[in-house]
């Protein structure tokens, strides 16, 4: 068995549909016992960023001072084309560079305008994305060459650089810049790091004039409401931000504050005590920076474009038609994530969105969702009729039929995940709940754990918004634990890692951020749009192949060796074995594990194309159709009756001791029991191969030599002279087999054994019950589907704090950077 895995994980490794040419990256199995397992997932759970999108950030608009800019040059002008060399001409500054290939940014008015240098906002703006970030830099000769911990930093360092705020160098306490052809180094008094709960990071610097700033970028939700006051450019900027979401792009506020010195002076010493404790230093630091980032200056707000990888909308689409759902778990805005979801076919337009305020409305006429999964899926209240019949007259019978989609928050998955804290905040839902019987906290979280999960499963897509690292690793583990199903979880970056290692199979894409999921993964690929080809043709055919050989391994020794315990009853329950000992010796080795193992090795019922076509073949691995109880019971049996029909009906023609040799000795009817009940497995392996190779043929004669030479080398009569102890059978083959009666009794069993599973085929063409496979062949083949845009689905006339935070959830590297760890050693630029 574990040769078949292994064998069937390096079908995977070579799998040239699965390679990916461009990066030179092919498919790889990091784990050999999981291929079956391929077969029968139910739930995939997906990253967003780097997965189904390329993770290839360019910079695409921005929205500076109630302004928007973006891509809106009307014709190929040369200016358009190379924007940075559009500034270069007539201006004073010598700063030139070839176009980036990761900035897809054309507006003529933010050129001219950074060009001009004449708004305070703009030039902030500017300076902010050449300032407050990790990116490092090296010099390649003329070229300055960016490392970025996430994508998005090096698209804004870029941007920056485009419109003339160039990141020259950094060393452990400065940061220098080109500011249109004027060179500036900042000091850096503190970097305020960013993490998955701060959604945030900040810089603390003084510039050369001695001003002290803070330069803070982040997610909207948290940035906004940090802010000194509320105006009109920041109601615009929040409406921008709604329609760069619909846009699919990914966004980020800027601000910034001017910092007094004695108000640095205060916060660098309660900053520099904090960081030297040794307990709960995260947690001081984290409260003064909590501090100093209030009361800011929003300056604007940016918008990169992420596009989808080749062939995801395809790929969805298919593992849907294989009864597969898909939950797409990000850290993006509500807008972008849906929006995004539509594109790649997650969402359609018949489906109905249920929202965070369909799920947990505090007005009971909007009859919770919620709720009503809880009833509905939960018995635990049914005891008392009080109960039950005050809850069935409030709510309404939930809708089965309709195809709906589930969109939730973070914030809402902390509720659910906390012990009934949903429950406590819906006040009028305890109005009922007074009427049953009273649980623990523990008890009431458990329930809306389960009521959320059987509402997220009854639908046909889940998207979860703003989550965590942790949360995404919860939500897995959530679907684990109350629904007994198998999970596969996908992802590209460290922050996936969790949710890889949680669900039952985890596959790493080889992106742009590290190998750490790959690493900690069972499956490596290089593209998304290659998971349709693991699950539906690779994940398939493991399944079918180890269900066939478990089924025919159980079979062949039921078949070949129950005869022993049917001789017992008639040899008075004494020692004396019915087959020789090389047969049972040799019987599970050579003389029938060779078919069997072709039959794990290569068996296929369609191929990889008709796979493809039909998705629909992949329900039999969910349901377990081809290994389970039931197929077991029924291998036992058919394994029963066939040594049952190869021991007696042996039995019954030795009897008379007729025969023209009179062949009715004890060690001719082993031989004659022994060959029936091997070439009836045979034959029904030969009956049940779909898929014929020239290996197959060769394993089937291969066992057929086998038996014919070890049993001619076994009982020969020069071996019975050596040891006869050991070799008790003399000749025995060749006495019974070249009687013509003792042949006439092994074709008779022979025709026994095959006439039930050819009675079984018979019967099931007469009747029309056909399987699945030829049922989906006869389906007429669907029209191709339209090719998808990227564009905006759901447009918003209502603004809501939504984050889309364009950062990886990693920790950032500003520890580091502040220690000189990752720094050379180099002389700290003078100031121009």
């Amino acid at each position: 068995l574990e040769f078949i895995y292994l064998v069937n994980s390096c079908f995977i490794n070579w799998d040239l549909e699965m390679y990916y040419a461009a990066k030179d990256i092919p498919a790889k199995a990091r784990s050999t016992s999981l291929n079956d397992q391929l077969g029968q997932i139910e739930y995939i759970f997906s990253d967003k960023t780097g997965t189904l999108t390329q993770n290839i950030m360019t910079f695409k608009k921005c929205c500076v001072n109630g302004t928007i800019y973006g891509n809106f040059c009307l014709g190929p002008s040369p200016s358009c084309l190379h924007p940075a060399l559009c500034l270069l001409q007539g201006s004073r500054w010598t700063w030139s560079h070839q176009r980036e290939k990761k900035l897809d940014f054309c507006d003529m008015m933010l050129l001219e305008a950074a060009q001009r240098d004449n708004d305070p906002i703009l030039r902030e703006f500017l300076r902010l994305l050449a300032l407050c970030h990790t990116v490092m830099v090296e010099e390649k000769g003329d070229q300055l060459v960016y490392q970025a911990a996430s994508p998005d930093e090096e698209a804004l360092v870029l941007a920056a650089k485009s419109l003339g705020y160039v990141f020259l160098a950094r060393t452990q306490d400065t940061i220098t810049i080109s500011e249109l052809g004027v060179k500036r180094t900042y000091q850096v008094l503190a970097m305020l790091d960013f993490n998955s709960d701060r959604k945030r990071m900040s810089v603390l610097v003084r510039d050369p004039q001695g001003t002290i700033r803070l330069y803070t970028k982040g997610a909207d939700t948290v940035i906004l409401e940090r802010l000194q006051r509320r105006g009109p450019n920041e109601t615009f900027t929040e409406m921008a931000l709604d329609r760069f979401a619909e846009e699919t792009l990914r966004t980020l506020c800027l601000a910034s504050k001017e910092v007094s010195e004695v108000e640095y002076s205060v916060w660098s010493r309660r900053h520099h005590e904090a960081s030297i404790l040794l307990q709960d230093r995260a947690q001081e630091l984290d409260k003064l920076y909590e501090e100093m980032e209030q009361d800011l200056q929003l300056l604007g707000a940016t918008a990169i474009e992420d596009k989808l990888q080749d062939g995801v909308p395809e790929t969805i689409q298919l593992l849907k038609l294989g009864n597969i759902k898909v939950w797409v778990l990000t850290g993006d805005k509500q807008e972008t994530a849906m929006n995004i979801g539509y594109a790649c076919k997650l969402l359609t337009d018949d489906m109905e969105i249920l929202e965070e305020k369909e799920i947990s409305s505090n007005h009971p006429s909007l009859h919770s969702e919620i709720l009503k999964a809880y009833w509905v899926s939960n018995n635990n209240l049914s005891g008392e009729g009080l109960c039950r019949g005050h809850l069935s007259q409030q709510l309404p019978e939930p809708s089965h039929h309709k195809k709906r989609a589930l969109i939730v928050s973070g914030d809402l998955l902390d509720k659910i995940l906390q012990t009934g804290e949903v429950l406590k905040e819906k006040r009028w839902l305890w109005r009922w709940l007074p009427h049953c019987r009273a649980m623990d906290p523990q008890e009431q979280g458990r329930l809306v754990e389960k009521a959320f999960v059987d509402l997220a499963t009854s639908c046909q897509a889940v998207i979860c918004c703003r989550v965590t690292p942790k949360q995404k690793a919860l939500i897995v583990q959530l679907v684990k634990k109350h629904k007994e199903v198998t999970t596969l979880a996908i992802g590209d970056g460290a922050n996936d890692v969790n949710m890889i290692k949680t669900a039952d199979i985890g596959v790493g894409i080889s992106g742009l951020e590290g190998m750490q999921a790959v690493q900690c993964s069972d499956y490596a690929l290089a593209q998304f749009s290659y998971l349709q080809r693991l699950l539906l043709v690779h994940g398939r055919w493991a399944y079918l192949r180890i269900a066939k050989f478990l089924r025919y391994f159980f079979y062949k020794t039921f078949a070949g060796l129950m005869a022993q315990v049917w001789f017992a009853f008639h040899s008075g329950f004494t020692a004396q074995p019915l087959y020789e000992g090389w047969f049972l010796a040799l019987y599970n080795i050579f003389y029938t594990a060779y078919p069997v193992l072709a039959v794990g090795l290569l068996e296929q019922d369609v191929s990889a194309k008709k796979s493809l076509e039909f998705p629909e073949l992949y329900v039999i691995g969910q349901q377990d159709e081809l290994f389970n109880y039931r197929v077991f019971g029924a291998t036992l049996l058919h394994g029963v009756s066939t040594s049952l029909a190869s021991f007696y009906i042996a039995l019954w023609a030795f009897e008379d001791h007729v025969g023209s040799r009179t062949v009715g000795d004890y060690e001719s009817f082993a031989i004659t029991v022994a060959t029936s009940a091997l070439l009836s497995v045979l034959m029904e392996i030969i009956l049940d191969t779909k898929f014929w190779t020239v290996l197959s043929f060769l394993m089937i004669t291969a066992s057929l030599l086998f038996f014919c030479l070890f049993s001619f080398l076994t009982q020969s009569i020069d071996a019975f002279r050596i040891a006869p102890g050991v070799f008790r059978f003399p000749d025995a083959s060749r006495n019974a087999l070249t009687d013509p009666y003792v042949l006439l009794v092994v074709l008779l069993s022979l025709v026994v054994n095959t006439i039930p599973s050819l009675t079984i085929h018979l019967y099931h063409t007469i009747t029309g019950k056909t399987t699945t496979q030829q049922k989906i062949r006869l389906k007429a083949k669907q029209e191709p589907e339209p090719s998808v845009e990227l564009r905006a689905h759901v447009p918003r006339s209502s603004f809501h704090r939504r984050s889309s935070y364009a950062f990886s959830h990693q920790e950032g590297y500003a520890g580091l950077i502040t220690r000189g760890d990752s720094l050379r050693s180099r002389a700290t630029p003078s100031t121009t």
